[in-house]
């Protein structure tokens, strides 16, 4: 497989990445129950919320699985900004991001995959496990490490300020990109923010994950 090939389907691929991750935040927060009630939500109330809901279930899933195609945008970003005088600065988003990353995986599988296979049993044994889900959910022990999350948001922030300096994307995608990921981190219960958060990164990242994948035929 020759040089240009190879470069070509990496400039696909990096395309599909810049659609499909805004795309399945869209879905994964739409699916979230009492998205038009909003109100912060305490651990008990997230575990009983997720309890053999199917959807959401399936919307962790998809958001496990991109976290992949985030550190694929993070690298891509900073590839971009290292071409300027902001390169340090996008170098550390890009790690903050991919850091971030990775949390975001742990935090889906230790919570979410976890509460999946709960769904299998009766409810009396459920309830009887509360004590421990409650110490999951309120991130006791080394669970406090995903609170490290935050970091995802923080590197994508860094980086889009960087790109705000007139780097691949005109100027009104990168602050919708902007202020798409200082918002998407909202708490839990606050869906419809995070929601709107995601339909602002789409319309940023959406158009050039197009353009990538048109220019590399």
């Amino acid at each position: 497989m020759n040089q240009s090939l190879i470069s070509h389907i990496q400039q696909i691929g990096t395309g599909a990445a810049f659609i499909l991750i805004p795309l399945i935040f869209i879905f994964a927060f739409s699916v979230h129950p009492g998205l038009l009630k909003p109100c912060l939500l305490q651990p008990e109330e997230i575990i009983r919320r997720a309890w053999r809901n199917k959807w959401l279930q399936f919307g962790h899933v998809l958001v496990l699985l991109n976290t992949a195609l985030l550190i694929v945008l993070a690298i891509t970003f900073m590839n971009i900004i290292s071409q300027g005088n902001a390169a340090w600065a996008g170098m550390i988003g890009g790690v903050l991001a991919g850091l971030g990353a990775i949390l975001l995986a742990a935090d889906k599988g230790a919570l979410c995959l976890t509460m999946s296979a709960l769904d299998t049993i009766p409810e009396e044994k459920f309830s009887a496990m509360m004590p421990g889900l409650l110490a999951m959910f309120s991130k006791k022990g080394w669970m406090i490490l995903l609170w490290g999350i935050i970091l995802l948001p923080a590197g994508f922030a860094i980086q889009a300020v960087c790109l705000l300096q007139g780097y691949a994307l005109p100027s009104w995608q990168s602050a919708l990109f902007l202020t798409g990921v200082l918002l998407v981190a909202t708490p839990d219960g606050l869906e419809i923010i995070n929601l709107s958060a995601s339909i602002l990164m789409a319309i940023a990242l959406i158009p050039y994950g197009i353009q990538l994948i048109t220019t590399a035929f």
